[in-house]
């Protein structure tokens, strides 16, 4: 069965109740999954999620503790030597665009009173966040409903059949029309974790997945059978 043929026949409705059985899966097979960057509030999210970009959340967990300690603030990391910031950020790629994003976020909320804004709006206009950096800390610091669409969600929103759209808005408005905002964020985390350990992006695991008989992209009896071991004939 392919995905277009699934797709096709399936109708909103439809889609949306597969959408919650998702959901719920996920909520079974990753109950504790949350946000893997290691901050202590808004404004260390906000830093660590800008430096995500392109980079491991590994990786940003070894910067961030030394970026941190360095510069505590937001008004400190606005007036840091932008050589000694670079050195400090390096490692996680595109260390030159990353250092000035910062530089800029920090002046805009030291003016603020080192304030990290609540609202989607007002987070975009700061300068070198994005979307999805805002819906992190949206969702992830404030609680406030928010769908996160990194490259794993919107690779598994595309297989899962949840979307046609490769825009990540288009993607995020998609997903917030099949779910209720009470599952949004922690629906991006678990997507965001099953991406990461099961619908892999080269090479997805599709026997182990929770989501097999969810999944418009296989034939489950077909699959099943790849996996096992082809019987001899007696």
């Amino acid at each position: 069965m392919s995905a277009g043929k699934t797709r096709g026949r399936e109708t909103a409705a439809e889609r949306q109740a597969r959408a919650r059985r998702i959901a719920r899966s996920l909520a079974d097979a990753y109950p504790d999954a949350r946000c893997a960057l290691r901050h202590d509030g808004a404004w260390q999210l906000l830093v660590a999620t800008i430096l995500s970009a392109q980079c491991t959340d590994e990786r940003v967990n070894m910067v961030t503790p030394s970026l941190f300690a360095r510069y505590p603030t937001p008004a400190a990391l606005a007036e840091a030597a932008t050589p000694e910031l670079e050195a400090l950020i390096r490692s996680t790629g595109f260390f030159r665009q990353k250092a000035k994003s910062l530089k800029t976020v920090a002046t805009a909320i030291a003016a603020r009173g080192g304030e990290v804004p609540r609202d989607m709006d007002e987070l975009v206009a700061l300068g070198g966040v994005g979307r999805k950096t805002a819906n992190v800390v949206l969702g992830t610091a404030y609680g406030i409903p928010a769908i996160m669409v990194d490259t794993h969600v919107r690779r598994l929103s595309n297989r899962l059949g949840l979307t046609r759209e490769d825009d990540p808005v288009k993607i995020e408005m998609d997903l917030r029309d099949l779910l209720p905002p009470r599952e949004w964020t922690d629906f991006s985390h678990r997507l965001i974790h099953h991406g990461r350990r099961i619908c892999l992006a080269r090479a997805p695991r599709c026997p182990e997945c929770p989501l097999l008989t969810l999944c418009p992209q296989i034939d489950v009896p077909a699959r099943f059978a790849e996996a096992q071991p082809t019987r001899k004939q007696k």
